[in-house]
């Protein structure tokens, strides 16, 4: 059963249709074509494009070549043979992945120190479709970790939420589950009533959820990212990156270590009725323990994944593939051309830059589609802010970096001019007068391949005072990493 597939939407999730293309071995045993890859730096995995032997292409050549084009009436019906021909070649373009690069995108990277090992269109504006839950349960965990909802509390079911399309629990007008359920409901059978469920239970109604989510997208990085309904189902508003969908990836699994492992259940049973996790590489591909599948027509099969091996967590994104087979085995390959990637220290860069808008629009079939207006916030397209936001916590209670042993601090980003660096520090500093009186301005210059960063710190903190400054500039909107001692 596929992630939100209305009854006329299109394939099934357990479709064993593969798609035409160059074949490779694989543990799984799935033989697929590879994309064309976006080489990002120098120690990026490369997976090239393969020449395919396309049934439409060879006839098409036959049908143009030699005598058949200097004089058509020696071969019949030529013209209707044209007209077949470059049907099944339109056909074949659209069902053939390696082609339809305009939903295809991905990107791996190393958890530890945030560096991208692979990319591939990873910051175009994608259609996220059932990935959008992740950002549902992110808000979720944050309201249980807050105690403004309980596991157990029981939230009554909206006539909104009991007509959402498939794939559903079928809940019922006025009906209650509990939030519990709710959860394993979205990370199992990813049901789309169940979400809305949550969306109203703890923001109040979808388009007050949806503000939040986007808000949260904003703190986290997510620069490419608006959010509008809780679920993933068809809006030509909601829109993402891959990069960005990594991002939130990993901040699920860094700030919710307790309640990441619902996304490592297999199966939920819920009134007699067993719903099996739609993530099909939870069971065979080694270390794999969580996230989440989606899909909708018009974004293709898409998969958010995360496996640790050797101590080592790899967080990879696959967005548009053809039929969810392929969309695994490929997300696969990719994990396994990370796993062989040497590891390199983390760099200790993030960015505060305004990102520069989208300037394409997700393609879809029927019409174009209006990306909606982007926040100047954290630029995520650029290695730094990945490095910073997907830096794992070093202390026990939230997103932290490493600082010089004993001395807490507080990091507001990393800029490419130092002087907006310190404009950036002292506006805090101004804001926050009480909780910082103690505090001291550090810049660290950094060299990247994109040139040079200056990462902008207040230290001389303790772990609380940091705390609670991180705490109020989000509050505001506004991006901060608590910068912990090294070894806490």
């Amino acid at each position: 059963m596929t992630d939100n597939i209305p009854p006329t939407a299109g394939t099934d999730d357990r479709s064993t249709r593969q798609s035409s293309g160059a074949s490779l071995p694989h543990p799984l045993g799935i033989r697929v074509g590879r994309p064309q890859s976006r080489p990002f730096n120098e120690r990026t995995v490369d997976i090239d494009s393969t020449r395919t032997y396309h049934p439409a292409k060879d006839l098409f050549r036959r049908c143009i070549g030699g005598s058949a084009v200097s004089n058509p009436s020696r071969r019949p019906g030529f013209l209707a043979t044209i007209i077949l021909a470059l049907s099944l070649l339109l056909i074949g373009s659209l069902a053939d992945p390696a082609l339809a690069q305009s939903k295809y995108a991905s990107i791996v990277i190393d958890a530890g120190n945030g560096e991208v090992l692979y990319r591939a269109n990873a910051d175009d504006p994608k259609y996220p479709a059932s990935l959008t839950k992740m950002m549902t349960l992110y808000l979720t965990f944050e309201a249980l970790q807050k105690k403004r909802i309980k596991l157990g509390q029981s939230l009554t079911v909206s006539r909104k939420a009991a007509s959402q399309p498939p794939t559903k629990l079928d809940l019922k007008p006025g009906q209650r589950i509990k939030v519990e359920h709710a959860i394993l409901a979205l990370v199992t059978k990813s049901a789309n009533d169940a979400a809305m469920v949550l969306a109203e239970g703890v923001g109040g109604s979808e388009s007050r959820f949806a503000t939040m989510m986007t808000r949260k997208a904003r703190q986290l990085g997510m620069s490419r990212t608006t959010f509008r309904n809780p679920h993933g189902l068809p809006d030509e508003r909601q829109v993402s990156t891959a990069r960005d969908l990594a991002i939130l990836a990993s901040a699920l699994i860094r700030d919710y270590p307790k309640y990441y492992p619902y996304f490592s259940r297999a199966s939920f049973t819920y009134r007699g009725v067993e719903h099996p996790n739609h993530n099909r590489l939870m069971g065979v591909y080694k270390g794999m323990d969580g996230l989440k599948t989606g899909y909708i027509r018009a974004s293709g099969f898409n998969l958010a994944a995360s496996a640790v091996r050797q101590g080592r967590r790899l967080i990879a994104v696959v967005m548009g593939g053809d039929t969810p087979a392929w969309r695994d085995a490929h997300l696969a390959e990719l994990l396994d051309q990370g796993f062989a990637t040497p590891r390199t220290p983390a760099p200790l860069v993030a960015s505060l830059r305004a990102p520069a808008r989208p300037d394409r629009k997700p393609d879809i079939a029927g019409g174009d589609v209006e990306v909606a207006s982007l926040e100047e916030v954290v630029d995520s397209s650029d290695l730094a802010t990945l490095a910073a936001t997907l830096s794992p916590p070093l202390g026990a209670g939230g997103s932290a970096i490493a600082s010089e042993t004993g001395v807490w601090g507080v990091q507001v980003g990393a800029f490419s001019d130092a002087r907006a660096g310190r404009k950036a520090l002292d506006s805090v500093s101004r804001r926050l007068p009480s909780l910082l009186s103690r505090a001291y301005p550090q810049m660290i210059q950094v060299t990247t391949g994109s040139g040079r960063l200056f990462r902008a710190r207040l230290m001389g903190l303790d772990e609380t005072t940091a705390r609670n400054v991180c705490a109020s500039l989000e509050r505001a909107g506004d991006a901060c990493i608590m910068v912990a001692p090294q070894g806490l």
